[in-house]
């Protein structure tokens, strides 16, 4: 196989790859917020039942805006050349706690005690929210996509010998 063959073999998998966390953020990222902010109401359990089922559907409605913007965030950053990538999807995808956070907070909830790393890594996930793995939007294979796209990546930044 010669070697522009090897690099767009490697483009395409990073095209797929991304594409199915473009997917999985447009299916999963708005329940991923109204799940996140669910956990939190019960575990603080301070609000009454009308208040509840108000920052449940304000989560419900800022899901929505929250995985429309991830991604096309996301979009965006896979439509970049991969040395222009600043990011990686993962990072982008984080960003869906912006909005479970704006809801957590106009309810009043108390911000969670984290440790010295979560504090340092995610300086602005006040309520240890966020997504730790792509699989958090409710497909177990986003790990193993997530990979694949950076070993995709991995191939088109070095060439084809940089990753058996």
């Amino acid at each position: 196989m010669t070697d522009d063959a090897t690099s767009a073999d490697a483009d395409a998998r990073m095209a797929e790859a991304g594409a199915r966390l473009v997917a999985a953020v447009r299916d999963g990222g708005a329940a991923w917020v109204v799940g996140v902010v669910t956990e939190r109401l019960d575990q603080w359990g301070g609000l009454a039942a009308p208040d509840r089922t108000a920052a449940i559907a304000a989560a419900e409605q800022d899901g929505t805006v929250a995985a429309r913007r991830v991604a096309d965030e996301l979009v965006a950053l896979l439509a970049l050349p991969a040395a222009e990538q600043r990011l990686t999807p993962l990072e982008v995808m984080r960003g869906l706690r912006v909005e479970a956070t704006g809801v957590l907070a106009a309810a009043g909830v108390p911000e969670v005690v984290r440790d010295e790393f979560e504090e340092r890594a995610f300086p602005d996930d006040v309520y240890g929210i966020v997504l730790r793995a792509p699989a958090e939007l409710g497909d177990d294979e986003l790990g193993a996509v997530l990979l694949a796209w950076g070993l995709a990546k991995t191939r088109v930044l070095r060439g084809p010998d940089s990753v058996e």
